[in-house]
C-alpha cells in the first residue's frame, strides 16, 4: 500500500487546494488518516471545523457540517474552551477520488490558525473505476453550479 501525506498550517477562513489530478485520471486516492492540531496551545475559546471537499465550490469556509453533501470527504472538529473539557472528532469517507481536493477551515470563536495532517492511499484505477470517479466529479461540479445559480 503506497501512501502520500500532506501537512500544512491553514488560517481561519482559509482554503488549501491539494493538487492530485493526473492527465489520464488513472491514479485514485482514499483518505486513510486526517488529523488536526491547534497551532497555539492554550488559546481560549477555540471551536474549529476543518473539512475536505472533492470540489472547491468557491464558498467561504463555515462551521456547518452537512454529511448529505456528496462532495464532503472528511470533517474534523476541535473544541477547547475555558471550563469545558477539550473535545476532538474526525470522520472521513472511504470514497475513491482522482481530482484535486479542497481543505477548508473555520473557527467559530477565535481567528487562529490550525495544523492539519492528511494521509492518502494511492489506488491504481482501471478504466471503469477511472470513468466512475471522473463522472462523480462532473456530476458534483454540475450540482454545485446549479445550486449557486438558484
Amino acid at each position: 500500500m503506497v501512501m502520500k501525506s500532506f501537512r500544512g498550517l491553514i488560517a481561519d477562513d482559509g482554503t488549501d487546494i491539494i493538487s492530485l489530478h493526473t492527465n489520464d485520471g488513472s491514479q485514485g486516492y482514499r483518505i486513510k488518516k486526517f488529523e488536526i492540531m491547534p497551532s497555539k496551545i492554550g488559546v481560549a475559546h477555540q471551536n474549529a471545523v476543518v473539512q475536505i471537499f472533492s470540489i472547491d465550490d468557491g464558498t467561504a469556509p463555515n462551521t456547518t457540517i452537512d454529511f448529505s453533501n456528496q462532495t464532503l470527504l472528511a470533517a474534523a472538529r476541535y473544541v477547547d474552551r475555558v471550563n469545558v473539557e477539550m473535545s476532538e472528532a474526525t470522520i472521513f469517507d472511504n470514497m475513491t477520488f482522482n481530482q484535486d481536493i479542497a481543505i477548508k477551515y473555520k473557527d467559530a470563536d477565535a481567528a487562529t490558525e490550525i495544523n492539519y495532517y492528511l494521509e492518502l492511499e494511492l489506488v491504481k484505477l482501471d478504466l471503469n473505476e477511472n470513468t466512475v470517479a471522473t463522472l462523480k466529479d462532473i456530476r458534483n461540479i454540475k450540482s454545485q453550479w446549479v445550486n449557486n445559480i438558484t
